[in-house]
């Protein structure tokens, strides 16, 4: 076991023993989430997960997952009918962002749960607390860009898409290597996110060459990750996941003549009617996978972005 109240000493023995192997199971306080890094553990189980901050638990769940195997942990909590609203929101945003380098979108998560203090927050700025943090600052984008362009009041500002969730089990994320500064790395990551037009990236993508040196493929996945999530948000797609051996994109609608004729652009599709769902044998390679799935966006962009009805 490991918690604060432990001789300097002791707690040292104990963590370099649990490193060596020497045991195979850790029970600790939440002193396990400073510093850690353990890659041969590979599942976390975490008792009272409701009553943790949003960021400790994200801090936490990072404790395992720090290998190429594939880790698991397990979020305990009491039954849903007894979960605060802000419980049950910070476990939901744990569940929705499990990639790497999704730090970024839960520490914006976080910010909209908890309120951003007197000045940000509601007191200075309730309208952010009535959208939410990050539709508010994409309302401003949308505003200050069609002022920009002398846009009507109105005119030219469609409705904010929901978000494409992708899970391929990719390194995707801006590594220290790359980008050293932490400001930097938040950016970067904010700037990728944001982006709502394959042009904003490939604009992104050539700043960043030109001030950091080649892309390196962690944030190459990211940005091509980010491409995919426009082309198929574009399409209607909300989830995309790897699963038994295949690709799996849904919700889509497409009659037969598109289904033929998005087959024919991506190899092995298959589109399955009754559950709206395209599926893609896919080799279990994150290479692959990703190929698969830019390959789908693609297709459904040639195809002209068919939107279910």
């Amino acid at each position: 076991e490991a918690h604060g109240r432990m001789d300097e000493l002791e707690l040292e023995a104990t963590m370099l023993a649990f490193v060596r192997g020497e045991y195979d199971c850790l029970v600790s306080t939440t002193i396990i989430e400073s510093g850690i890094d353990i890659p041969s553990a590979n599942t976390l189980i975490v008792e009272r997960a409701d009553q943790l901050g949003l960021a400790q638990a994200y801090q936490i769940r990072g404790r395992v997952g720090r290998s190429r195997d594939r880790a698991y942990a397990y979020m305990l909590y009491p039954s849903p009918e007894t979960l605060t609203a802000e419980a049950a929101a910070r476990l939901a945003t744990l569940s929705d962002n499990t990639e790497l380098g999704s730090g970024f979108r839960v520490a914006m998560r976080d910010l909209e749960i908890r309120g951003a203090g007197n000045l940000l927050g509601d007191e200075q700025s309730g309208h952010v607390a009535a959208v939410g943090f990050e539709l508010y600052c994409q309302m401003l984008e949308d505003a200050t860009e069609a002022l920009r362009q002398g846009i009507e009041e109105g005119e030219g500002l469609g409705p904010e898409r929901e978000p494409v969730r992708v899970e391929l089990e990719l390194d995707a994320y801006v590594p220290t290597e790359y980008i050293p500064f932490e400001a930097a790395k938040i950016d970067v990551h904010r700037r990728i996110a944001a982006a709502r037009e394959r042009a904003e990236l490939r604009a992104l993508r050539d700043e960043l060459s030109d001030r950091f040196g080649p892309v390196p493929e962690p944030v190459s996945n990211l940005i091509e990750l980010q491409r995919a999530r426009i082309e198929l948000g574009a399409a209607g797609v909300r989830n995309v996941e790897f699963r038994a051996g295949r690709l799996r994109a849904s919700p889509i609608e497409l009659d037969s003549e598109q289904a033929t004729s998005l087959g024919e652009r991506v190899p092995d599709l298959i589109y399955q009617w009754r559950e709206r769902t395209v599926a893609i044998p896919v080799p279990d390679d994150a290479a692959a996978r990703l190929g698969a799935l830019l390959a789908l966006a693609d297709g459904l962009a040639a195809e002209g972005a068919l939107a279910p009805a």
